[in-house]
């Protein structure tokens, strides 16, 4: 079982287990908001609430600097497995200009693809094909992406997650 923890702000700063959270608050530097109905944690002492979110009592100030690094599975999940010339389920990974021609592994060249319009494609760019893309290729943002372990979250999470995005 694994818990949510929000910063003091609200926004989301990491996963971890029940365990730590629970520590966290045993030690008045966290708060559960959703807990796990039917499911407390019992000790010597009694049974405590399993906490399913908790928020920080202090605000922790982290690096601006937090990019998403970019890798097939991360292009994958940010075009929703949907290949971004037709439409269709996407099982690999396009440059929009090929690296044969100086395009980069970066968020804004990469776009999810089937693997029929990849091997249509080849090495031309979409002008050349006169193709469109379904959207503009961008790096990932909020708090789903800036939290490792959030794409298997519990549903008790999804209202945090979304204040992030």
């Amino acid at each position: 079982m694994r818990t949510l923890v929000l910063n003091a702000g609200y926004e989301p700063l990491a996963v971890v287990s029940f365990r730590r959270a629970l520590v966290l608050v045993m030690n008045h530097k966290a708060t559960v908001i959703e807990r796990v109905d039917d499911d407390p944690v019992w000790s010597a002492a009694g049974a405590f609430d399993r906490p399913a979110v908790i928020i920080l009592s202090r605000y922790v100030r982290l690096p601006m600097s937090k990019r998403v690094p970019v890798t097939r599975r991360g292009v994958l999940r940010r075009d929703d497995h949907r290949c971004g010339y037709c439409g269709k389920t996407a099982s690999t990974i396009d440059h929009v200009l090929p690296r044969s021609r100086g395009g980069a592994d970066s968020w804004e060249n990469l776009v999810a693809c089937c693997l029929r319009c990849n091997n249509v494609k080849s090495d031309r760019t979409p002008q050349e094909m006169r193709w469109e893309l379904r959207f503009t290729p961008r790096p990932p943002r909020g708090g789903r992406w800036s939290v490792r372990g959030t794409e298997r979250s519990d549903p008790a999470w999804e209202p945090y997650l979304a204040l992030a995005a």
